[in-house]
């Protein structure tokens, strides 16, 4: 009983195992004119990008992230000839959060524009504008601007006017000269006498220290993944019975019980070896970053998919997953046949091969789950776990030979976590198939469907555990232990926590799994927390009248980490009452598109630059107020403008953010 009650909490906890404030300048872009003939020029855009960025490339479409485009502020004596051209190196693929595909430039990055001149003096000035993200967070739309001047004759001169590059917004300092410019703009918006809100804030806001990022694929969270994927394989048909037959086999080949000890040590660590070697050999074999692509490939992740389901079969009953019994025998024969170390590293390698019908489908998983991370040590680091939790009882058994006449004998519980298995491993097997349908435009795994199938699925998990549903090799015992009804109640109990959703609820212990909120076609949810202000002076009037604190949100129509802080964090009860109550929530978009009534210059490091969008003025405001360019970005001020606590990233711990208003009403009050 004992034991089935441990399986309960393993198999519960496998199924639960789903920055810093600061400048960033990922990408620098250099713009250079060259002239083809006497009548004709382009204008090549060529930047470096770091790594883990990328650079998304022209014509994405709406809804979708920041598409590379070029703009033209004034031209004289040239003519533009087509568009705005990307250069080798795309990468193509669907993104599931946006739900589209999107094209995008890694490391490097080059845009050509070509200019004809139509003789005589010319004047071209504009700015290429394009967008960067990684996998936490989203740099406003960024310009590159040029101007280049010149004579258009046989022997054509060089342009008179050197590019002009944005300084790279890690060296943004306080400069109230350059803030003063866009005040200037929005001051007749204020009343006379009211602070000046634009004033930079950035050393005061460092005073109150850092939030740092939550990685949601730790090295801590990818070994203990490993573990109970280990402890799980452990306590099936293939590997159970197998234990006390090993450990009697060290004990008995010697007379002295230390050298079999010993010998089962290194029958264990030869298992962590091999598992180990696996994890390696998939990273060498096909590279970090190519694994990393593989997690939105859709032809991939229809792989994964048939896969999955497969190994779901096969837990079931429908058949049996072996490896060619020649080369387990073959293995076997060479161990005896030898002896000292390389028989024991023989022994354990025959268990790998004869375990495989139930190891392979936990493998399976576990590598394609961390293998998605783009990490070279994953693999590697989630087989190191999974080998420890196999081989550890081996040993133990092998010190302790007395706990042998207390381990559970086999019996029908392990054919049930095979079950088990079988339906979690079906489950996740509709996570990569969603993926290929977004790409594709099927419409097959809409959300409400695929929530549909998890009900489903669950549900009938829970009645095989209450012995409602018998699979082939079931015994016919009608009894179900303690731990079983548990396992049973939790099963049926998220079932129907996920019967909401098929209206529109956010179900947030599933958002990483589900298909976006926009896929849903009938959503009766509208419990959302909405900005009073998409203006910043406006807002800052409002907060000193009302006598309240304010929270800016830098957000932007293409971040998707402020989509999902917003689903995750913002609908919790506590967290909405006091955005909507205590705090006056002003918006500000990065990526905004509207233009300004005029354009705006100003002096960033020194350089002059043009604020041409609403969009520019909020990422500026951003930079030289709070010395940050990323998104999401939280932060509370008082009504002078000055900072209240440290600075908020993405985290979807509500716990924090909560912690975080709640700081910053006090620091309020004081």
């Amino acid at each position: 009983m004992k034991t089935r009650v441990i399986l309960c909490w393993l198999l519960m906890a496998l199924f639960c195992l789903p920055m810093f404030a600061q400048m960033q300048d990922p990408v620098q872009f250099k713009a250079e004119w060259k002239e083809i003939s006497a009548t004709e020029a382009e204008i090549v855009f060529t930047g470096t990008i770091d790594a883990g960025w990328h650079v998304y490339s022209t014509e994405l479409g709406d809804g979708g992230p920041t598409s590379a485009t070029f703009n033209i502020d004034e031209i004289k004596g040239a003519e533009l000839v087509g568009k705005l051209t990307p250069g080798a190196g795309e990468i193509d693929k669907m993104d599931p959060i946006f739900g589209m595909q999107v094209r995008y430039f890694e490391k490097s990055a080059k845009f050509t524009q070509k200019v004809k001149l139509t003789g005589g003096d010319y004047v071209i000035k504009g700015y290429l504008e394009y967008g960067a993200c990684n996998d936490e967070n989203c740099l406003p739309p960024t310009a590159v601007d040029f101007s280049y001047s010149g004579k258009a004759q046989a022997a054509a001169q060089a342009p008179s006017v050197q590019t002009e590059i944005p300084a790279p917004a890690s060296e943004v300092k306080e400069d109230t000269a350059s803030v003063a410019v866009v005040h200037t703009e929005s001051a007749s918006t204020q009343l006379d006498g009211t602070p000046d809100y634009w004033k930079p804030v950035i050393k005061e806001l460092s005073e109150f220290g850092e939030t740092q990022q939550q990685d949601t694929h730790s090295w801590v969270y990818i070994f203990f993944a490993g573990v109970v994927g280990g402890l799980l394989a452990l306590f099936t048909p293939c590997v159970w019975p197998i234990i006390p037959m090993t450990v009697s086999f060290f004990l008995k080949r010697t007379k002295d019980k230390k050298k079999g000890i010993r010998d089962a040590w290194t029958y264990g660590a030869s298992i962590v070896v091999i598992y180990v070697a696996l994890g390696l050999a998939i990273t060498l074999i096909f590279g970090a970053s190519a694994l990393n692509a593989l997690s939105t490939n859709a032809i991939f992740n229809i792989f994964f998919f048939l896969m999955l389901v497969v190994f779901a079969a096969s837990f079931f009953g429908a058949f049996e997953i072996t490896l060619p019994s020649k080369w387990s025998n073959a293995v076997d024969s060479k161990a005896e046949a030898t002896t000292g170390l390389l028989s024991i590293f023989l022994m354990a390698f025959t268990l790998s091969l004869v375990s495989f019908s139930c190891t392979g489908p936990i493998i399976g998983f576990l590598l394609v789950e961390v293998s998605t991370t783009g990490s070279i040590i994953a693999p590697a680091l989630g087989m190191l776990g999974f080998a420890i939790a196999l081989a550890l009882p081996f040993t133990l058994f092998a010190m302790f030979p007395s706990w042998l006449k207390s381990m559970p004998k086999s019996g029908g519980w392990m054919n049930v976590i095979k079950v088990v298995l079988g339906f979690l491993e079906l489950a996740f097997a509709l996570k990569f198939l969603s993926v290929a349908d977004l790409a594709y435009g099927w419409r097959l795994l809409d959300r409400e469907t695929f929530l549909a199938l998890w009900i489903v699925i669950f549900g009938l998990l829970g009645f095989y555990l209450l012995g409602k549903i018998k699979f082939p090799h079931d015994d016919d015992s009608t009894k179900v232990g303690v731990g079983r009804f548990f396992l049973a109640l939790i099963s049926l109990a998220f079932a129907v926590y996920m019967v909401p959703g098929l209206w529109g609820a956010p179900l947030k212990a599933v958002s990483a799994f589900a298909p976006p909120m926009q896929t849903q076609d009938f959503n009766l949810y509208d419990d959302e927390v909405h900005a009073k202000f998409q203006d910043f002076d406006a807002g800052m009037e409002y907060a000193r009248q009302q006598g309240k604190p304010v929270m800016i949100d830098f957000t932007g129509y293409g971040c998707v980490n402020c989509r999902k802080m917003e689903l995750a964090v913002w609908t919790d009860p506590q967290v909405s009452k006091m955005l909507t109550d205590d705090y006056v929530l002003i918006t500000l978009y990065v990526d905004e598109k509207a233009k300004l009534p005029e354009p705006i210059k100003i002096m960033e490091n020194g350089k002059e630059r043009t604020l041409r969008t609403v969009g520019d003025k909020w990422s500026y405001l951003q930079r030289s107020k709070f010395g940050a360019n990323a998104q999401p970005f939280y932060v509370l001020i008082d009504n002078e403008g000055n900072p209240l606590n440290k600075s908020y990233s993405y985290d979807e711990d509500v716990a924090k953010y909560i912690d975080f208003l709640q700081t910053g009403l006090k620091n309020y009050k004081k």
